[in-house]
């Protein structure tokens, strides 16, 4: 008898009780980053972020355009089941709660360095 599965899953994943490991990542204007980090400490799981002050997000026309913002950046790990709290944590405080980008902790770890802090964005077309 062993304790070991017969079968390696699909894809590997870090996961316990509350779901899969993911990285979290909010972009916020350098201003607003205290009011953020206290959103942020009002959740029922202890928080303790990355800030990087220069990173990059690209955001994607539907025609092709890209256009780069300088943003500060607030990483932390988490589990997806902690997601809909940071959220709701930040919607209470006046942030958009769509400004949670989450990744799987594995592809996090096994990113491209020069791929860091570099987050690609969708802009949303407006028809007039």
């Amino acid at each position: 008898m062993s304790v070991w599965p017969k079968t390696l899953p699909a894809s590997p994943s870090l996961s316990g009780r509350e779901g899969a490991l993911v990285s979290v990542s909010i972009d916020v204007d350098p201003r607003r980053l205290e009011p953020l980090l206290e959103a942020l400490a009002q959740t029922s799981f202890p928080i303790n972020p990355q800030i990087c002050h220069d990173a990059s997000v690209v955001y994607l026309s539907a025609d092709g355009r890209e256009e780069t913002q300088t943003v500060t950046l607030v990483e932390f790990p988490a589990y997806e089941g902690r997601l809909d709290e940071v959220r709701n944590a930040l919607n209470s405080n006046g942030f958009e709660p769509a400004s949670v980008h989450a990744t799987s902790m594995l592809d996090e770890i096994h990113r491209e360095p020069h791929v860091a802090r570099r987050r690609l964005k969708h802009r949303m077309t407006t028809v007039q």
